[in-house]
């Protein structure tokens, strides 16, 4: 890890609210940002701030996520996601997350990321894989 990766380093990412992120299930007309994509786009928010503060060879897992999802986003709209360093102990970082569209605010929460060396990860999958006769 890097010196740069310090708690109040942020950034914001925008998202465009395309069909394949939005539900389906209530029909065409309330196709709107699924709960599971926006999980996902905060993680992936989350992990390209982290990437640029950490060496080569390194990644990141996420460990938790704590969300509060406010209100709809329609297929269309663009979402603004601010991910917020709020503390690192030692490999563990938290981040602050807040999202809002074009109307008004959409999401709070925390999520949480563990550093890790990849090589090491690989290492450690492959061995379960084998207790768990996988290939």
């Amino acid at each position: 890890m890097k010196s740069s990766l310090q708690a109040g380093v942020s950034a914001t990412e925008r998202i465009a609210i395309d069909r394949e992120r939005t539900i389906d299930f209530m029909g065409e007309k309330a196709r709107v940002y699924a709960t599971p994509s926006l999980v996902r786009d905060i993680e992936v928010s989350c992990r390209n701030l982290l990437l640029q503060h950490l060496d080569a060879g390194e990644d990141s897992v996420g460990t938790r996520v704590e969300l509060d999802h406010m209100a709809a986003t329609l297929m269309g709209q663009t979402v603004e996601l601010t991910v917020t360093i709020a503390e690192l102990k030692g490999r563990a970082v938290s981040f602050e997350i807040s999202g809002k569209d074009e109307v008004e605010p959409i999401c709070r929460g925390r999520h949480s990321r563990f550093v890790v060396d990849v090589a090491t990860t690989e290492t450690r999958l492959a061995a379960k894989a084998a207790k768990a006769g996988l290939k």
